[in-house]
């Protein structure tokens, strides 16, 4: 799938705001504000459920990266999450 067409479809899930569990969220890390190598995707079933981590790397941007957009979107698509949410900028680690 193309990266812009993946990155669009997250973004209207995100764009949907709280709508009950399960919940997705996407955060974004890197060495600096600018680059993010790393994304953490947590699962969360319900409001008193343990949170699922699973993390994804790469060299390049992650953001930016189609096959890990892609893996991302299927995520949301098979968890049948009611809530997606996605950190706007990248933290640094």
């Amino acid at each position: 799938m193309n990266v812009d067409k993946a990155k669009k479809r997250i973004a209207k899930q995100v764009k949907k705001g709280f709508k009950g569990y399960p919940l997705i969220s996407l955060a974004y890390f890197g060495k600096s504000t600018d680059f993010a190598t790393e994304v953490v995707v947590t699962f969360t079933l319900d409001e008193e459920a343990e949170p699922q981590e699973q993390r994804f790397v790469s060299e390049n941007d992650v953001r930016h990266d189609e096959t890990i957009q892609s893996v991302l979107l299927k995520i949301i698509e098979r968890s049948d999450a009611n809530t997606v949410t996605e950190t706007d900028s990248v933290a640094v680690r």
